[in-house]
């Protein structure tokens, strides 16, 4: 799929059919284009934590604010970002914001792909944090920015509409 289309048709799914699984090889293409995303000097500190486990992804859902369509999706994919190997090369500046622009830039890579891919994903950011990373059992260097529901989408979801550019743009020549 283009990627312009991808970027226009793309919106978040809460509804998925739980009958369809999404196979190892999708899922690793999908990570793949996710680890294609760009980071502050190169340094990658995304981290992904693919859960397929019912009792874990119900656990997930209760950490999430009880957002029951986290269960209901075949995967949940979880992006991490490592605020160590950002520190080191940025200091804070590095850990308290390029971790999360990296991790950032990786889940819209993961939209994008799955969109292409004909499945749905919703990027969930309301959780409480401790809670997954303690689900996951996840160091301490290793933050949970994204928790990311994967399936095919029960119906065709309608994309909400966008505000025209000229009410975000400015414009300095």
């Amino acid at each position: 799929m283009d990627v312009y289309k991808a970027i226009y048709k793309r919106c978040s799914t809460r509804s998925f059919d739980e009958t369809r699984d999404v196979s190892l090889e999708l899922v690793n293409k999908i990570l793949e284009a996710a680890c294609q995303a760009p980071s502050a000097g190169d340094v990658q500190p995304w981290r992904f934590w693919v859960v397929r486990n019912p009792q874990l992804k119900d656990k997930l859902t209760t950490a999430a604010i009880n957002q029951q369509f986290i269960a209901e999706a075949p995967v949940v994919i979880i992006v991490c970002s490592n605020l160590d190997v950002c520190g080191e090369a940025y200091g804070t500046r590095g850990r308290e914001l390029y971790a999360i622009q990296d991790a950032a830039a990786a889940t819209e890579n993961i939209l994008l792909a799955a969109c292409s891919e004909g499945l749905g994903v919703c990027w969930v950011g309301a959780f409480y944090e401790d809670n997954v990373a303690e689900l996951l059992d996840l160091p301490k260097n290793l933050k949970p920015l994204a928790i990311i529901p994967l399936g095919y989408p029960v119906r065709k979801n309608v994309k909400p509409s966008r505000m025209p550019i000229e009410d975000v743009v400015e414009y300095l020549d």
